[in-house]
């Protein structure tokens, strides 16, 4: 694997740290996209520098998660948010209750969707602003 796929994969999940450790290394040219991964060596970095980088987070990252709220026995809500506690925020906001419960998903969780299946990854794509609901679940018993 090469440093370029390590890269890639650290924006497409959100690896902030990493991600701006790599392109502190690319732009001090201690490793170049193309080198194997082998040759990522965090020691070399300036960790005072990347740290600056994170903060001010040059390089656009901002992590979203999916949590699910139950809003009684049956009812969930999917609400893609920065945090657990905005999550839950939004959802009080939203629905004007506090939800029972709020747990995290993962990204690649796939779901059915007509005749389709998606991932909630993929369908975070849709949305321009978050929070936002991603949908309902109705469980049946």
């Amino acid at each position: 694997m090469i440093v370029k796929d390590v890269y890639l994969d650290c924006l497409r999940f959100e690896e902030s740290a990493l991600a701006h450790c790599i392109h502190h290394l690319l732009a001090e040219k201690k490793i170049s996209l193309d080198d194997d991964i082998s040759k990522i060596d965090l020691v070399q970095a300036d960790h005072q520098k990347v740290r600056e980088l994170i903060q001010n987070n040059v390089l656009g990252i901002h992590k979203v998660g999916i949590y699910s709220l139950k809003m009684n026995q049956k009812e969930f809500v999917f609400i893609f948010a920065g945090s657990k506690q905005e999550a839950i925020q939004f959802y009080t906001k939203t629905f004007h209750q506090t939800p029972l419960n709020c747990h995290e998903y993962s990204l690649d969780f796939q779901l059915a969707r007509g005749n389709d299946v998606i991932s909630f990854r993929d369908m975070r794509k849709e949305f321009e602003s978050i929070p936002a609901i991603a949908g309902c679940f109705d469980r049946m018993y």
